[in-house]
């Protein structure tokens, strides 16, 4: 996401939404003319159960999504990668059969670090969380880890990613973007007050690349050996230590220089001054989430409760020597998985299997795995056929499995984990909202410098809304969240205390 701030100069046109309660309702439908059932809830195997395919209001909206630009990213565009190494330090045998967990193996790196809503040449200075991603290169095949410099998101079911992200671009009216829009969707997205507050706080612009964190801000599963399921939360912690900027700093330095944080990368790495970043994780067991007061698979959530454990360093030492052929070709989606590692239930995160991988194959074309930037360091064997690009040199009769004249056999190891199955389809909100109290708790953690900060970031885009219902209504999910907070926030916009109170109850 990128909120342009007003005191970096970058004007927001606001727009007055005339008529609204005197329109004409029109019957949501799909690009068949069918009506939508319900387009705020993914279609699931019951309350914990995972997504269902056959939710074709999910799969076209994110297709449809997906194909919006060309050839640049939707989202994502303005991107810096670098070459690495990682090397795993402790041994999580009885979690994960993944090889690249195995004690001092090494493994190679790509990452990938980009600003999530802006154009490929947008400032680097802008308010908008980080792209995080790390394509591991192991020996069982190629593993993404696609994540952000922030540790949530502000939506929690992949069906609203399309809409979110389309609130936040530019208006298709006046190409310009505006605080009236997205703030519109977010008065009805209450648990995006989390990620709002780490947006808004300094941590929305982070000083540069390597002083910032990496988190893959979903739950995943790790599987070993025996079968055993355990949920994983991953946490890159740099070891340059975290910096941040104000709305002034920004502004300072986004009149000198447009690409502070790829520069800085740059000079770091041909000075022999490598980036790292130690690998942590968090743990539970299945057996945990009834007793917790949130979903634990909720995107809009931190593990707070539970402990890390550090599993290995990765060391960035190598930038590309082809900026298109590798940053902008790179292709990553959490798909990409290998034996040992699987997506949880996670409803943002199920959307997300489909949706990246989706994306990468329209924008680069069916082959793009066989690109020397995304293609895996092992022998590929399958019978994925031709398309534009085609680089596989498959010279036998046989393209079809199984076979006795060149059978392709599975591996058994491989298979994916089981989970047992209750309750009815659905499309219906998780049971544990728990809307706001972490934006509270990460609130009640800052500084006096870093509160009145947040307040201020926040005034500058929230006093613009011209809607007193909308604007009310944020403040109520900030008063949620904290008191003091919401207080200061509803003074800070003009807005009327005793109205947020009782929108609070």
């Amino acid at each position: 996401m990128n909120i342009r701030m007003k005191k970096l100069g970058i004007a927001c046109l606001a727009i007055t939404f005339i008529g609204t309660a005197n329109a004409e309702i029109k019957p949501l439908t799909r690009d068949n003319g069918a009506a939508v059932g319900d387009n705020q809830n993914s279609y699931t195997a019951g309350e914990h159960g995972s997504v269902l395919l056959q939710d074709v209001q999910l799969v076209q909206k994110l297709q449809r999504f997906a194909r919006e630009r060309i050839p640049e990213r939707v989202v994502h565009a303005r991107g810096t990668g670098v070459h690495g190494k990682f090397v795993a330090s402790k041994d999580i045998r009885h979690l994960s059969k993944a090889k690249v967990f195995e004690k001092g193996t090494t493994t190679p790196v790509f990452v990938r670090f980009s600003t999530v809503i802006h154009s490929k040449g947008s400032p680097e200075t802008l308010r908008d969380p980080r792209g995080f991603a790390t394509k591991f290169y192991t020996n069982e095949g190629n593993w993404d880890l696609v994540g952000n410099n922030l540790p949530v998101f502000f939506i929690r079911d992949a069906i609203k990613f399309p809409d979110m992200v389309h609130s936040l671009k530019p208006s298709p009216v006046t190409n310009k973007q505006d605080p009236n829009r997205f703030f519109d969707f977010f008065s009805h997205v209450p648990e995006s007050t989390h990620m709002l507050t780490w947006l808004y706080s300094d941590y929305g612009i982070p000083a540069n690349l390597r002083q910032t964190d990496g988190w893959g801000v979903h739950a995943y599963k790790l599987i070993n050996a025996k079968g055993d399921v355990s949920y994983v939360k991953f946490h890159w912690k740099t070891q340059q230590g975290i910096k941040n900027l104000t709305v002034k700093q920004a502004a300072e330095i986004q009149a000198k220089d447009f690409s502070h944080a790829t520069n800085d990368m740059y000079e770091n790495i041909a000075a022999g001054n490598y980036p790292r970043w130690d690998l942590y994780i968090k743990v539970k067991k299945e057996s945990e989430f009834a007793n917790l007061d949130y979903n634990p698979l909720d995107a809009t959530k931190m593990w707070l409760d539970t402990k890390e454990v550090k599993i290995g360093t990765m060391t960035l030492n190598r930038m590309p020597t082809n900026f298109f052929q590798e940053t902008e070709q790179a292709a990553f989606a959490p798909s990409n998985i290998v034996p040992g590692i699987e997506p949880s239930e996670d409803r943002l995160l199920q959307g997300r299997v489909f949706s990246y991988a989706d994306t990468q194959m329209y924008r680069l074309g069916a082959n793009h795995m066989q690109l020397p930037i995304n293609r895996a360091k092992v022998a590929v064997n399958n019978w994925n056929q031709d398309g534009a690009g085609n680089q596989s040199a498959q010279n036998s009769d046989v393209n079809y499995q199984p076979s006795r004249k060149d059978n392709r056999t599975e591996n058994q190891q491989a298979r994916y984990s089981s989970q047992a199955q209750t309750g009815v389809s659905q499309q219906k909100k998780i049971a544990k909202e728990n809307n706001f109290s972490q934006a509270g708790v990460l609130y009640r953690n800052f500084s006096n410098d870093e509160k009145s900060n947040l307040i201020s970031n926040l005034a500058s885009d929230l006093g613009q809304v011209k809607d007193n219902e909308i604007k009310h209504i944020i403040l109520s999910f900030f008063y949620q969240a904290d008191m003091d907070l919401g207080s200061k926030l509803t003074k800070a916009v003009n807005g009327n205390l005793a109205k947020v109170k009782s929108l609070s109850k």
